[in-house]
């Protein structure tokens, strides 16, 4: 809901006070006390009461939270004493094998609704699977360290970041103060995957994701190629200090008309339209203020 409000207060609302682990108990009070009016759970006395409810509400609450903590966005769970986004980063976004396990989970449950075997198998099945994917990260870092020690880019940093389709891509960034070096990859494939139209949508963001031994790096400049000085400080302008707050990977993203755009490599993917994320300050000329423009 609060990207109705504004893409600022989206990048520094959500995930926010409602995903804090610290706001947990007061959540599931909550929770748990419309819910009893709603379906008016009795209680001891016979009214309405949350205190049976409020377990469930809080383990609920609790899952929510741990499944955001797996993707790459960043979860605040400290807020509001701190703004600090924890991420796991195993897993994409959308991840169709893990909503898999979810929606098999609940159709058993359903069919054999006299016992609790087929949610507990769902539940350490999930589990697995995310250990699986931590295991699939560890490559993707080893595969991303060894290209950094090839390049001699010994101050680099490399991390990577899920995406969809399989377990196995993944997209290995090394980045320094000036440039990030990407490489989107599949761990296991031996041969590329090409492309042709009516292939449908899983085939396009799947088959840009080569062989290891294929892996195509691209360089993307913070500060771009040229006019450095001013685009540096552009990015360090008051008006992007919410993004520099949130981005993981920030890169320039080209100019125009007095405004420079800049974008979150993170979420960059391969096959789909357009970039999330990207935002753009702009000044009248040399030596005015730059502003933040939203459009």
């Amino acid at each position: 809901m609060v990207s109705f409000v504004g893409p600022v207060e989206y990048v520094l609302s959500h995930r926010g006070v409602t995903h804090s682990l610290l706001l947990l108990p007061a959540w599931a009070l909550l929770y748990s006390w419309i819910l009893a009016k709603l379906l008016r759970e009795p209680d001891r006395e016979g009214k309405a009461g949350w205190r049976a409810l409020y377990g469930l509400t809080a383990l609920a609450l609790a899952a929510h939270i741990a499944g955001d903590l797996i993707t790459s966005f960043g979860t605040i769970i400290l807020a509001p004493l701190s703004d600090w986004r924890a991420r796991i980063g195993t897993t994409f976004i959308i991840d169709l094998w893990f909503s898999g396990i979810i929606v098999a989970g609940l159709l058993f449950s359903i069919l054999f609704r006299k016992t609790r075997i087929p949610a507990v198998l769902a539940s350490v099945a999930l589990c697995g699977y995310v250990a699986f994917q931590y295991l699939q990260k560890q490559r993707a870092l080893e595969f991303g360290v060894e290209y950094a020690k090839s390049q001699a880019l010994r101050d680099a940093k490399v991390t990577v970041h899920p995406r969809p389709v399989s377990p196995f891509n993944w997209t290995v960034f090394v980045s320094d103060d000036e440039a990030h070096r990407f490489a989107h990859v599949n761990l296991v494939r031996k041969e590329a995957r090409r492309f042709q139209p009516g292939d449908g949508f899983i085939a396009r963001v799947d088959s840009p994701y080569l062989p290891l031994e294929q892996a195509v790096w691209v360089t993307r400049r913070r500060y771009g190629e040229a006019d450095k000085d001013l685009i540096r400080g552009a990015w360090n302008s008051e008006p992007l200090a919410f993004f520099r707050w949130f981005a993981d990977l920030p890169a320039f993203d080209g100019m125009s008309q007095g405004c420079v755009w800049f974008t979150d490599l993170r979420f960059l993917t391969p096959g789909r339209e357009g970039m999330p994320f990207r935002y753009r300050v702009c000044r009248d000329g040399a030596g005015s203020a730059w502003r933040l423009v939203i459009s």
